[in-house]
């Protein structure tokens, strides 16, 4: 079979490539997935460049969600079928006409979901229902994040309406609000207008934001930190512009805030099974009733993964950039 390799960590777009390896069998408790649809994610490309939490012996293979089609079952595997159409996160080596994975960790499509929103329905929405969780809001809490406009920051302001909750978004330009607007998504400031601040009060009508999101890091963290309300709490989702925070000492003492990582692959591992299950469920409760969308920006083909990943860094894009084998 064909899958997306590379033998040293740097950039995706220069070593990535596409090798042809042995088709792997599965092993009691396995299934073998032939894949239809594979997203690419930020923390695919960290993996890459060696900076994410999991580093992977070389030479390495890539991808970590996708959507296909059950090709063989394992010893002992009863709750699965020769033919049906599963999705799967953190199965490592997607990118691939085939890949290996728990068949207790399968996820089976519902009919009628299209095969490019079935690739992205585990990672990051369950990523993101899972943080809003995490965070232990009530019904009419306000919650404030940075990168509004990423695929993380569209899913939780989605998300959290239908528990009665209320998104303030931070972006970095004006373009992204209109963008956001045209997927429905309000409540959102560009951080670039002098009067920024003035925009979220009239936004938030004074009311306390009880927690906030930051997935940019640097002084983007620090201007989420300084939004929120005494015994306010700010999980540290990514870092996409800064390895560090730049927080005021005073926001933390004065305000008494918690500031707590949320890594959601430690946080899934840790879940008993009826919560994910349960979590999972209120997922494609919101894809099916239309509030909740995963647009693709773009698709290519495993040969061109170097320009999918170049693509996929595009701060413009608005949805995934997918790879079909």
């Amino acid at each position: 079979m064909r899958a997306v390799v590379h033998h040293r960590f740097g950039d995706p777009a220069e070593v990535l490539v596409v090798e042809t390896v042995p088709t792997p069998e599965p092993g009691p408790g396995q299934v073998r997935v032939r894949v239809l649809a594979s997203p690419i994610h930020n923390h695919d490309l960290w993996t890459i460049r060696g900076t994410y939490g999991y580093q992977p012996e070389l030479p390495a293979r890539a991808g970590t969600e996708a959507a296909g089609v059950v090709d063989a079952l394992g010893e002992g595997v009863e709750s699965l079928q020769v033919g049906q159409r599963v999705a799967t996160g953190g199965t490592f080596g997607a990118w691939a006409e085939y890949v290996i994975a728990p068949a207790a960790g399968m996820v089976p499509v519902p009919d009628g979901l299209p095969d490019e929103v079935a690739a992205q329905v585990v990672a990051m929405p369950f990523s993101a229902i899972s943080l809003i969780d995490f965070l232990d809001l009530r019904d009419g809490d306000w919650l404030v994040q940075n990168a509004a406009n990423g695929a993380v920051g569209r899913l939780v302001a989605q998300l959290a309406a239908g528990r009665g909750l209320h998104v303030l978004g931070l972006v970095r330009r004006p373009g992204a609000v209109e963008e956001l607007a045209a997927q429905g998504i309000t409540n959102v400031v560009a951080t670039d207008a002098a009067d920024w601040r003035e925009r979220v009060r009239e936004v938030t009508g004074g009311a306390p934001l009880v927690a906030g999101v930051d997935s940019v890091g640097g002084q983007a963290a620090g201007d989420v930190a300084s939004l929120l309300a005494e015994g306010g709490t700010l999980a540290v989702f990514g870092a996409m512009a800064a390895p560090t925070l730049q927080i005021a000492s005073g926001d933390v003492i004065f305000k008494q805030l918690v500031v707590r990582g949320f890594w959601g692959s430690r946080v899934s591992a840790a879940m008993a099974p009826a919560k994910r299950a349960a979590l999972m469920g209120e997922v494609f409760r919101s894809l099916v009733a239309g509030t909740l969308t995963l647009p693709v920006a773009a698709t290519y083909g495993l040969d061109d993964v170097a320009q999918a990943a170049a693509a996929s860094l595009d701060a413009g894009r608005v949805g995934k950039v997918l790879l079909r084998p």
